[in-house]
């Protein structure tokens, strides 16, 4: 089952909830299948109008102020367009609730992007570069973007990278077109 969330860190009143499930048209029953069920508190299921794939919307708690609000979909992937539409939502939501925004996914903005404090992006990458790649368009898969993921996303996700003592071991090659794409040549 795969997802589109958006992760948040905040305290939510019993209104705000209330006007979170009624702006979402939630059940207010909490989902019992699928990854992070055990966090779910509300959900929906529905179907996009235009192709048909059926999706579930999710709302999950996690430890006290954490909030998740996720696009669930199986097999086909819904439309672009539904997909932007429901990351605008949560955008939205997280804004109008006073939440603090950690990370959406797909990100279409640098702010969308989670950055690893410092330190703890050199642990979860480690020293040595084990990587086969040579070729920039060929890391952004590993860096968990698509291809075509808005370049202020890319830049965000590549710094991060380079911050990793594993990058000064990187291939020349790479090191040569990351210094090139981040300076816009």
């Amino acid at each position: 089952m795969a997802r589109a969330p958006a992760l948040s860190h905040g305290e939510l009143t019993p209104g705000q909830q209330q006007w979170l499930f009624v702006t979402f048209g939630l059940n207010e029953l909490p989902r019992t299948e699928g990854p992070g069920a055990a966090e779910s508190i509300v959900h929906r299921s529905f179907t996009e109008d235009t192709t048909g794939v059926a999706l579930l919307l999710d709302v999950a708690r996690l430890g006290g102020s954490g909030w998740v609000f996720t696009l669930f979909y199986r097999g086909e992937r819904p439309s672009a367009g539904t997909v932007e539409e429901h990351r605008a939502l949560f955008r939205a939501a997280v804004g109008r609730l006073g939440l603090a925004l950690v990370e959406i996914t797909p990100a279409a903005t640098a702010d969308e992007v989670q950055v690893p404090s410092s330190g703890e992006s050199e642990s979860s990458f480690g020293a040595h570069w084990d990587l086969p790649y040579e070729d920039l368009e060929h890391l952004w898969r590993h860096l968990g973007l698509r291809g075509d993921a808005p370049r202020e996303v890319k830049e965000v996700k590549l710094r991060e990278l380079m911050r990793t003592p594993a990058w000064s071991a990187s291939p020349e090659t790479l090191r040569l077109q990351a210094e090139r794409f981040l300076t816009g040549e």
